[in-house]
């Protein structure tokens, strides 16, 4: 486990980004409150693949795939915010996407799914005070 305290959307992009360059994992599964920085850190994490294009939530599209760089292999970028408990999830064609070992995927609101593949890495973001965010990495 692996704890960072960020005090600002760019501390928390660049906590992302480092993650993103130096992880050897796939799925990232991102669990927060309503405002508590999941895009934003899915912004710095997308950043840190060396994705230059804008990112911005999919809580409509609920999945956005972004090719990354110079690697044959492709962000997916996932927000559950909308779906619930009666959602068919092998409907939605999430474990193809995982199960692709040139995938790497970043859900937000990953909490709705119940059981995630082995090896995710899930990331807790907390707000503390106005601005501050606590960032607990926990690797399976």
């Amino acid at each position: 486990m692996a704890k960072y305290h960020s005090s600002s959307e760019a501390e928390t992009k660049l906590i992302a980004g480092n993650l993103a360059k130096t992880t050897k994992g796939r799925i990232f599964a991102l669990t927060g409150e309503l405002g508590a920085g999941k895009t934003i850190f899915a912004q710095g994490f997308a950043k840190g693949l060396g994705i230059t294009e804008k990112i911005i939530s999919p809580t409509f599209v609920l999945i956005r795939q972004h090719k990354i760089p110079d690697t044959g292999k492709t962000f997916y970028h996932l927000d559950l915010y909308r779906l619930d408990d009666t959602t068919n999830f092998k409907e939605l064609g999430l474990e193809e996407i995982w199960s692709d070992p040139n995938n790497i995927v970043l859900i937000e609101w990953a909490e709705k799914i119940k059981k995630l593949p082995k090896g995710t890495v899930k990331i807790s973001i907390q707000k503390e005070g106005t601005n501050g965010r606590n960032i607990i990495i926990h690797n399976s």
